[in-house]
């Protein structure tokens, strides 16, 4: 079972066990009432959520009050990976060979790097590459469509 990071406990909210979750994911099914997340301290299952500026309030399960809730400060939280054929996930990035369409091997996916615009490949020579360029992935292979001379910066 692969878990993925989805986000973590950054401070507890008001006196009624809620805290503040800031989500490294944009799937809002993860934090449905009802949903089970897990941490190194063990699962926790969601009795409601609702957003609060660019974060999440949320209260889980077993987390009665403010005493309780300092006391996951910092915890991160993890879900099971979501099956959805027509998603490009991260996780399945990491680490696949990047070939342009004219079959230039160009190098292995390292990391995957937040950007306003959109999201960067970074590959193991450090070049960076729009994820908007990216056509396919499957069997270890990232396919890119990108512009002349983007390899040439």
């Amino acid at each position: 079972m692969t878990l993925l990071d989805i986000g973590r406990i950054v401070k507890p909210h008001g006196l009624r066990g809620e805290v503040v979750v800031e989500l490294t994911t944009d799937r809002r099914e993860r934090i449905e009432p009802g949903a089970v997340l897990s941490s190194d301290r063990g699962p926790l299952t969601i009795v409601a959520s609702r957003p609060h500026q660019d974060k999440w309030l949320v209260t889980f399960e077993g987390i009665a009050d403010r005493t309780a809730a300092e006391r996951w400060l910092g915890v991160v939280l993890r879900a099971e990976a979501i099956d959805d054929p027509d998603a490009l996930w991260v996780h399945e990035l990491i680490g696949t060979e990047v070939i342009e369409l004219n079959g230039a091997r160009r190098g292995r996916v390292v990391a995957v790097v937040e950007n306003p615009a959109h999201d960067l490949l970074e590959l193991d020579s450090g070049a960076l590459i729009p994820i908007v360029f990216v056509t396919g992935c499957d069997d270890g292979i990232t396919t890119v469509a990108v512009p002349d001379g983007l390899f040439d910066l």
